[in-house]
């Protein structure tokens, strides 16, 4: 846990905060009645981090909730997901010697997985998602070992969470129905309870079904809009996944961990695609249950590929896959990978290919120091400070849409160093806000929207210089209609105009002469 947390907290605050992480923070500093308005309005997904988030920003004054705070809380969340794989982990091979073995190296890749370490460091609700699916799992496996009310009980409650941390964890809930449903509910291959089990199940999904009806309903009212930015994925899409899943960039670790998965149910044989492999008693020393084995390999490796390739099929249509919603997808991984090492007979060269895995492993982790794996991350930070450091008294300024406003927002009470929603905030610092603009500060309605060309002619007369900031207004490489609106409107009162290019940000600067 000590340097799994180490390598989570290094370089924590080297790369700057982007519009997702921007985002974050300015739901959770909103008050509370704008923050509830929200979160039913538009952002019922990652609720439970919001909430989470807003209880970690009160341990410090507004002045002091620097980069690196905000992300520690992500930190520590991943920190505390390694005892979670290494309980799951133990809880899957109970009835195995090497039980203990193969928990220590699932949690100890963890500790060195870049694709973790790199979500571990984004105030994002990632890392807590992770967690919370490890613990759904975990439960799982545990009342199917011990059918006790208090198994099932905990079950329900964290499976409740992980939805609220991100919706994707229903797909976590439809692998744990699908492995139970096809796969049998015994995983001992002691034939325990085996009638009892799916009606108490059936009681507890219902349970869960009920809890998350809000967001259900909220899915349904919003549709696809919040994520029809997506791409649809192709082949190759898929396969970059499971690399960067694997902590790497490059094809030899996701090679290694294959071989690994590949040895860790080879010994199966037939009996790992058998309809109804024989229960009888296994040929290793461990003699355990082949149906148990059986079992255990069927649900990792269902829960390693389902939710990938129901999302990709779903993609046809409209596309939803993303690799970083897949996140909890890793505790299989490194499980089966464990597993997999832990067939090598001679201690030395287990530690041979350990050390070549950490090793690997390290060259991913200080990749994601500097990188990420996609290219999302804007310069909304470089932007603000420009604005701010040459803004004159009177000037305006007008978001090309309004969600535009909260990077800008965030890096601003940085540069004040103090709560935006301060009444007098505005006042103070930059030039006045004309839209989005509901109030003295940030409202749930600030959100949303696009401004219109009334508004933009209401600027000329009272001020004499307009800052525009454009973002996301062209993925086809086309300006949108908003962007034409502004540029066409505003030369009516500014014949003249600057403009300056940042990553992912334009700004704009109409004056009159």
């Amino acid at each position: 846990m000590a340097v799994g947390a180490v390598a989570r907290f290094l370089f924590l605050a080297q790369k700057p905060f982007w519009f997702d992480e921007c985002f974050s923070v300015e739901v959770a500093r909103l008050s509370w009645g704008n923050f509830l308005h929200l979160l039913w309005w538009r952002e019922a997904n990652m609720s439970l981090y919001y909430l989470l988030l807003r209880i970690w920003l009160t341990v410090r004054a507004p002045s002091g909730q620097s980069e690196f705070f905000i992300r520690s809380l992500s930190v520590v969340t991943s920190a505390a997901t390694l005892p979670a794989i290494y309980w799951l982990a133990r809880q899957l091979y109970a009835c195995r010697p090497k039980a203990r073995r193969i928990a220590l190296i699932a949690a100890t890749l963890f500790a060195f997985n870049a694709y973790s370490v790199r979500y571990s460091q984004e105030a994002r609700s990632y890392a807590l998602f992770l967690l919370l699916a490890t613990l759904s799992s975990g439960f799982l496996v545990a009342f199917l070992r011990n059918p006790s009310g208090r198994n099932r009980m905990v079950y329900v409650i964290v499976s409740i969470l992980a939805v609220y941390a991100h919706f994707y964890a229903l797909l976590l809930l439809i692998t744990h129905w699908l492995a139970l449903r096809w796969l049998g509910a015994d995983p001992t291959g002691t034939d325990q309870s085996r009638a009892q089990l799916p009606a108490q199940l059936r009681r507890a999904w219902i349970t869960i079904g009920v809890a998350v009806l809000p967001l259900l309903i909220f899915v349904v009212k919003t549709g696809a809009g919040p994520i029809r930015w997506i791409q649809r994925p192709g082949p190759g899409d898929l396969l970059r996944f499971y690399e960067r899943l694997s902590g790497s960039t490059r094809w030899p670790l996701a090679a290694i961990f294959a071989l690994a998965c590949l040895a860790a149910v080879s010994p199966l044989g037939k009996n790992l695609w058998s309809r109804d492999p024989r229960p009888r008693r296994s040929p290793e020393p461990s003699a355990e249950p082949l149906s148990a084995q059986v079992w255990r390999s069927r649900f990792l490796m269902l829960w390693l590929f389902f939710p990938v390739a129901l999302t990709a099929l779903l993609s046809l249509a409209r596309p939803v896959f993303l690799d970083r919603y897949m996140i909890f997808c890793l505790p299989s991984l490194l499980i089966l990978v464990a597993a997999g090492l832990a067939r090598l007979r001679r201690l030395w060269l287990l530690t041979i290919v350990l050390a070549a895995i950490l090793l690997l492993c390290g060259q991913g982790i200080f990749y994601v120091y500097g990188h990420d794996f996609d290219d999302e991350r804007d310069a909304a930070g470089a932007a603000t400070d420009f604005i701010l450091d040459h803004t004159q008294t009177g000037d305006a300024i007008i978001f090309h849409i309004a969600a535009s406003r909260i990077p800008y927002e965030f890096y601003r009470s940085l540069r004040a160093g103090e709560d935006t929603a301060s009444p007098s905030f505005r006042r103070q610092l930059g030039p006045e806000i004309l839209f989005p603009s509901h109030g003295a500060g940030l409202d749930y309605r600030d959100f949303t929207g696009k401004p219109t060309a009334a508004l933009v002619r209401t600027a000329s007369p009272v001020h004499p210089r307009t800052w525009i900031v454009l973002m996301h207004n062209g993925a086809t490489g086309k300006p949108d209609a908003t962007t034409v609106m502004l540029t066409s409107t505003l030369p009516e009162s500014y014949p003249k105009m600057v403009h300056w290019q940042f990553k992912r940000v334009e700004v704009m600067l109409y004056s009159k002469p």
